[in-house]
């Protein structure tokens, strides 16, 4: 029997935080390939170092038979945007260090890229030193997500981006998206390259034995994930405020944390929105109780030509329950929403427009969900299967060989 192939995984976020990569890891741990993971002190979301962990300059441990090494990782990001772009620039330089005394006895490299495409330069280096092929799966967008976050687009900020940009996508021997309309973006960047599309697939998942949560008395829609600037809920918060008015039978439920939950909490309040609870953020296990207990889904992004190419992993999330979906969002969401009629659209920015979606969905309540429900598992099952997924990314990387 021929050895497995060794590969490591280089991310920003690995076990205990919870994100994809932990799951792809564990497959392939358990299958294919020796896997290893170059990773951070885990921080994410609250910007603190996780109770029983140290934020050591480089510290070991080992998790479903894969080997984690972490380094130290820059805190209190959450709040400060000098402390989040410092954090980028140690990921990088204390990556680099780390894959000198470690990357030369891997087969192959891949790289979970969500946040900070720099993350992927340690990779890049090592493809350099040692000739190790390179996949990189793209999550998040640049340079379209740091102007996202409010960076002006001057002539000498693009010009440093898009070679950076260039520069990594171009040192990689395999480049992965997670939504297809990332595609044609990243080609600019890479022209040439074979770019791949792979998705994402809901790793919260419908559980028999889980209790539903006490969510409030009448129709309950509900937000999960991260609350932060890009997530738009200022808007989603205002145009439920506006509905629950005409309807007070209506409730909006945001479960999870992040760098605008006070800000939201402080609308509320001085507007007055009755009907609306603060979960905070709940462990994955949770999250069952939650979906099943909600009557309607949010998902919900700022009307902005990079976001409006991303499928946020919680869509897929959502799909798994089998919920009807209201999309506050455009682009790629709201085409597949309204191509599959998993549910209703609104405008972004519109608050009058977001209104009238709440109201429509209580309008439907009982046996008029029914339709939405039923297409939401087709699309299920025709696009995001996950052994599917897990096992073509597989093969993409064990058929990879160095393009020079």
């Amino acid at each position: 029997m021929p050895d497995k192939l060794k590969v490591l995984i280089i991310t920003e976020r690995f076990y205990p935080e919870e994100f994809i990569i932990n799951d792809l890891a564990a497959v392939w741990a358990a299958g294919d390939f020796c896997v290893d993971v170059l990773t951070q002190a885990p921080s994410y979301p609250f910007g603190i170092i996780f109770k029983g962990y140290s934020n050591n300059f480089f510290a070991a441990e080992r998790w479903k038979d894969i080997n984690i090494s972490r380094f130290f990782t820059v805190t209190g990001y959450r709040d400060s945007l000098f402390l989040k772009l410092l954090n980028y620039f140690s990921f990088a330089l204390a990556g680099s260090i780390a894959v000198l005394f470690l990357a030369r006895k891997y087969d192959r490299i891949f790289v979970y890229q969500t946040g900070p495409l720099t993350l992927a330069l340690p990779a890049v280096l090592a493809r350099r030193l040692y000739g190790i092929p390179v996949t990189i799966w793209t999550q998040d967008l640049w340079p379209d997500m740091v102007y996202a976050y409010g960076f002006k687009k001057t002539r000498p900020l693009a010009w440093c981006l898009d070679r950076v940009i260039g520069f990594i996508y171009h040192s990689c021997d395999n480049i992965l998206v997670s939504c297809s309309g990332f595609a044609s973006r990243v080609a600019q960047y890479a022209p040439g390259k074979d770019i791949k599309h792979f998705p994402n697939w809901p790793t919260v998942l419908p559980d028999g034995g889980a209790e539903r949560a006490a969510l409030p008395a009448g129709f309950n829609f509900t937000f999960a994930g991260n609350v932060g600037k890009l997530q738009n809920l200022e808007n989603v918060l205002r145009g439920f405020g506006l509905a629950s008015k005409i309807n007070p039978e209506i409730r909006l439920n945001i479960v999870g944390d992040g760098s605008h939950l006070e800000t939201l909490k402080t609308i509320a309040h001085n507007e007055k929105v009755k009907g609306v609870t603060f979960w905070g953020r709940k462990n994955l296990s949770a999250m069952p109780g939650f979906f099943n207990a909600s009557d309607v889904m949010i998902i919900s992004l700022s009307n902005t030509p990079g976001l409006n190419l991303t499928v946020p992993a919680k869509f897929q999330a959502y799909l798994a329950f089998h919920k009807p979906v209201f999309c506050v969002m455009g682009g790629a969401v709201r085409a597949l929403v309204e191509k599959h009629n998993t549910g209703f659209c609104a405008d972004p920015d519109r608050l009058e427009a977001i209104r009238d979606g709440f109201l429509k969905f209580y309008s439907l309540r009982g046996g008029g969900l029914a339709d939405f429900v039923g297409n939401s598992r087709r699309l299920l099952e025709a696009e995001y299967d996950r052994g599917r997924i897990i096992a073509a990314i597989a093969a993409t990387v064990r058929d990879l060989t160095l393009k020079v």
